[in-house]
């Protein structure tokens, strides 16, 4: 069977059937708010640059308005499937537009008397360039007065240069505004999907479903977006104007715009956005029509919960009694103010339920999954919609509350320092042996206890992971855990584990660190970029120094690798080995893969000054890395 998903079985069929007693699926305001002010449907698939086709939306038609939940997807899921595969370009309010869903995040241009100001920009620069084009033709043809970034997650600036070009950002005529200082946005927008970016990847295309076919045994949209856009192209700029203060305000294209800083939340840097005349508010990704993570599965810094609720509180404070609107940089908005004000609090108690009751649990003496497994919300926020777990989950952001305020260690000795999964796996399968475990699995399987299904023959797959049987018995399990879940990225993780382990490692989707986002960074993260790739025990007795110049600064700055560290400081090195000269296009390529220098060299795109044989012990010393290892393989 292997390449081939299997049915739901009786078991997750009649637990999706009985899941629809926990959702008020009589409530459908959110059918007629997805579908309200609809202007104009995508006028043609995305094309990536090359002309192939990396998004259409055709390949969700199979989620009908009308189509009753298959057994293979939970039916709250299902549900917010059917509003997100809606897409096209949409009046928020007059002056307030939105492109929505050929992409996993929204673009929002507000229409002043002198230009546009676009909120957010998609996460590619395809996305936002038919979006652009829409807006053009439908809306107005008024030049860009000003970006702003919400936040600094990829999928709100990655489209920037499909909305402006670099020059009229340099040249100051389009600002770009951001939450944070230019220097701290820049660390957090590159710093997380650069400098982790491998891992992150990979998490990702588990998580955001990128590695599973679009079918009711695979993929049914990413809960707050249709998608990811695999092979789609992610571009940077850096902000030219950072809100630090609460209170601030800008004149941008004949509106004032009011910000509430709110870092730590969300995402590190964060703001909420007000434009008193057309009373319209967002709260970026922190009010969602779906709980947030606390704790991404993709991986990122752990947030806060409490500030969450605490800068929701504060927006409702001040302009609660004045909002008419709330749009956000994902789904549909919410209008009228009694609806936005009850939408804000709700969300605004639910996460401080959320880190209330995970710490109360926790000063009783609950580990995190054990408060995890009891945790459950009131009925008055669990039933809205826009609090279940299409995004986050309840389940792990319990646990998230737990790694913020506590730390990785969940108090208990024997997880203080285990054996590593091979060596336990190895230890369980000498002790139990391979045909009992074999035995379990399959008994548990037939039980409908898929999650000790999963947990048993874990210990087999990773101490022999050639035992065919072990892989599909558990790719069987992960299949199961998968239908039933309610939220998206968990269905993500198990369907395209149970992939893996029946076809192989899957080639992977895309990458957070693309070639834009990399030439963006500063020249200190450019090295801290490159100091992970250092391996450390190689490099433990080297002793190098060189010096890079970059020529359109005129900036030196000397790196130096001794003690298995790579260090480096802006000014030059009185005792350099070596000398490296060019554009910062050039000197990342040196950087990052140092037997390239030759070549640059010898094209006359950097200048070697001094002993370049630094540079062949550099690279001897640094690490690649693979974009599709193993994960449920060892």
């Amino acid at each position: 069977m292997a390449g081939i998903s299997k049915g739901a079985t009786p078991a997750t069929a009649t637990a999706n059937r009985e899941a629809l007693s926990r959702y008020d699926m009589d409530d459908r305001q959110d059918f007629a708010d997805s579908d309200r002010g609809f202007i104009a449907a995508f006028p043609d698939k995305l094309y990536s640059a090359d002309g192939r086709v990396i998004f259409d939306a055709s390949r969700y038609d199979y989620i009908s308005d009308d189509a009753p939940a298959p057994d293979t997807v939970n039916p709250s899921l299902w549900r917010q499937s059917q509003l997100i595969r809606k897409g096209g370009l949409y009046k928020v309010v007059d002056g307030v537009y939105q492109v929505r869903n050929n992409d996993i995040a929204n673009l929002t241009v507000i229409e002043g008397d002198s230009g546009l100001v676009v909120v957010d920009c998609s996460a590619s620069v395809e996305a936002a360039t038919q979006g652009m084009a829409m807006i053009r033709e439908h809306i107005s043809d008024k030049p860009v007065a000003a970006v702003i970034y919400t936040h600094t997650h990829v999928d709100h600036y990655g489209g920037v240069k499909g909305v402006v070009s670099v020059e009229d950002v340099a040249s100051g005529k389009v600002p770009i505004i951001a939450p944070g200082t230019v220097a701290s946005f820049d660390k957090h927008a590159i710093g997380e999907n650069v400098i982790a970016g491998n891992a992150m990847s990979r998490r990702a295309g588990y998580a955001f479903n990128s590695l599973l076919d679009h079918k009711a045994t695979g993929c049914v949209t990413c809960g707050i977006g249709i998608g990811t856009v695999p092979g789609a192209t992610i571009s940077y700029i850096s902000p030219t104007d950072g809100i630090t203060e609460t209170g601030t305000k800008r004149d941008l294209g004949g509106l004032e715009f009011e910000f509430l800083y709110a870092p730590d939340t969300e995402a590190p840097e964060e703001m909420h956005i007000w434009t008193p005349q057309l009373g319209a508010l967002t709260c970026a990704e922190n009010a969602n029509h779906s709980l947030h993570n606390i704790q991404t599965l993709r991986g990122a810094r752990t947030r806060d919960a409490r500030n969450f609720a605490r800068y929701l509180d504060e927006t409702l404070e001040r302009w609660g009694d004045d909002v008419q609107v709330h749009y956000g940089p994902h789904t549909w908005p919410v209008w009228e103010n009694g609806a936005v004000t009850a939408f804000l609090e709700s969300q605004r108690d639910t996460y401080k339920y959320i880190h209330d009751q995970a710490l109360r649990l926790a000063n009783k003496g609950y580990t995190p999954l054990e408060a995890a497994e009891v945790i459950e919300l009131p009925e008055e926020l669990g039933r809205k919609w826009f609090n279940r777990g299409y995004h986050g989950t309840l389940h792990h952001d319990v646990r998230a509350v737990f790694t913020k305020e506590l730390g990785m260690w969940d108090g208990d000795p024997v997880s203080l320092h285990p054996h590593p999964p091979v060596e336990a796996a190895r230890r369980f399968v000498d002790l139990i042996g391979a045909e009992k475990i074999i035995a379990e699995g399959q008994r548990a399987f037939d039980a409908a206890d898929y999650r000790w299904a999963a947990q048993i023959l874990h210990a087999l797959v990773f101490a022999q992971p050639e035992n065919e049987a072990a892989r599909n018995l558990q790719a069987d399990a992960y299949e199961q855990m998968g239908y039933q879940a309610e939220g998206p990225q968990w269905r993500g993780v198990f369907l395209t584990a149970a992939k893996e382990l029946r076809e192989g490692v899957q080639p992977a989707a895309f990458a957070t660190a693309s070639p834009d986002t990399i030439l963006a960074m500063p020249v200190d993260i450019l090295f801290d970029f490159a100091a992970v790739h250092l391996i450390g025990d190689k490099a433990a007795e080297a002793d190098l120094r060189i010096d890079f110049r970059f020529t359109e600064t005129d900036e030196t700055w000397t790196m130096w690798v001794r003690r298995g560290v790579l260090n480096a400081r802006r000014g030059a090195s009185a005792d350099t080995t070596l000398t490296v000269t060019g554009s910062k296009a050039a000197l990342v390529g040196v950087l990052l893969k140092p037997a390239s220098a030759g070549q640059l060299a010898e094209a006359g795109k950097i200048k070697l000054d001094g002993d370049d044989g630094a540079l062949r012990t550099l690279a001897g010393l640094l690490d690649e890395f693979d974009p599709d290892f193993n994960i449920v393989t060892p």
